[in-house]
């Protein structure tokens, strides 16, 4: 296990004037304060010696009830209490399930680049990754039909297939609708399971949304999905949701136990009424008003200031932009000269479980204050410049 560039960076957040674009954190205007203050004084009130007491592992029955309701509606998922556990955030249903699919040096296959949480979770269970190349249509899902065809020549099918379809972290990009059908079909007739994480999928700011794949799953058994509160409630409360087959639903059971024995009664019962109310269904559009006019400030920067020989994502929805740049400069070198000219980002090589993405970095447009967004990119944009000049042989 190793640290987390992103952690690192978080001691650099209190500087006077420092920029970070490097954090996948929501913005707090997103946060419905008063909405939740609402509901905390309920939930105290009228459920207080519940909310405050352990809880069942499982999760809270009522918010199991109120997610399947929820995911029926934003992404026609059919599915039942027996088939959801509530998690601390959607990370710890990450981490279980490589805990549950992976013996020692197990494989899987995942998009390169890929989140670096998933890279941290997989690594602790000793998976070894192999990654798949992108496009800005996704994992290039002919590729992992390659991969799988060879592995299993050699008796080594990989145990599950990782993918952020909607708005990926961290290129922004959106997996087709082609291309999701065709991984179905490579999961159905290899029998790996497909493990969907959808943190992003409401923050749609361009585009048509694509249907789920676990929404494709006829028999319910081959996809396995990831969903969290984190981007459409907050992320301080730590709620998240996996849907499984009840086999991996059991297994998860059995290790949060060991883990947490269950997630915060309190942030559940503020969930289920955040969902209840319906308060939900009001805060996201305001979201969306508010990230969809960030992220065009960023692109809009980006194409002002960045150098002309590299290139960016132009994602239609989600809280990050892909940029890569000479492939002379190393976005992981160039980092500490970026920061002591206060602005950070995360490298790309985070993302990489195989060293590559060396020139490329992810840069978050959500957080940051609409003019910090241009100033930042103008700032980053001089450093590129200066780090390239350098680069470049006399």
């Amino acid at each position: 296990m190793k640290p987390s560039e992103i952690r690192e960076l978080l001691k650099y957040a209190s500087m006077p004037d420092f920029i970070s674009f490097g954090g996948g954190m929501p913005n707090p205007l997103s946060f419905p304060m008063n909405e939740l203050r609402e509901i905390v004084d309920e939930v105290i009130d009228v459920n207080g010696k519940y909310a405050l007491q352990y809880g069942n592992t499982g999760g809270l029955p009522d918010l199991k009830t109120e997610i399947s309701k929820m995911v029926l509606k934003t992404e026609k998922i059919k599915t039942e209490e027996k088939n959801i556990i509530v998690t601390s955030g959607s990370q710890q249903g990450l981490y279980g399930l490589g805990k549950i699919f992976l013996n020692h040096s197990d494989s899987l296959i995942v998009e390169s680049p890929t989140y670096v949480g998933a890279i941290s979770a997989f690594n602790a269970n000793a998976g070894k990754m192999i990654p798949i190349e992108m496009d800005s249509e996704g994992i290039i899902v002919e590729k992992v039909e390659e991969k799988i065809k060879s592995l299993k020549a050699n008796s080594n099918l990989p145990r599950f297939i990782y993918v952020i379809p909607n708005y990926q972290n961290p290129t922004g990009h959106t997996l087709s609708l082609e291309r999701r059908k065709h991984l179905m079909e490579l999961s159905e007739t290899y029998q790996i399971p497909l493990v969907e994480d959808n943190p992003y999928g409401e923050l749609c700011y361009s585009g048509e949304k694509i249907p789920s794949l676990k929404s494709m799953d006829k028999s319910g058994e081959n996809v396995t999905y990831l969903g969290t509160f984190s981007k459409v409630m907050c992320p301080g409360l730590r709620i998240g949701y996996t849907i499984a087959p009840e086999a991996v639903v059991s297994k998860l059971n059995l290790l949060k136990q060991a883990l947490d024995l269950s997630s915060s009664t309190f942030s559940q019962y503020v969930a289920y009424e955040y969902l209840k109310k319906g308060v939900i269904y009001k805060q996201v559009p305001k979201t969306v008003e508010l990230y969809r006019k960030k992220r065009n400030i960023m692109l809009k920067a980006l194409e002002d200031y960045f150098p002309k020989n590299s290139t960016w994502s132009k994602p239609d929805g989600g809280m990050f932009i892909w940029a890569t740049l000479d492939k002379k400069i190393n976005t992981s070198e160039m980092l500490k000269t970026s920061i002591e000219n206060g602005v950070g980002y995360v490298s790309g090589l985070a993302f990489s479980p195989d060293g590559s993405h060396t020139s490329s970095m992810r840069l978050n447009f959500t957080f940051s204050e609409d003019e910090e967004i241009v100033r930042g990119i103008s700032k980053l944009s001089n450093t590129i410049k200066n780090v390239s000049v350098r680069a470049t042989p006399a």
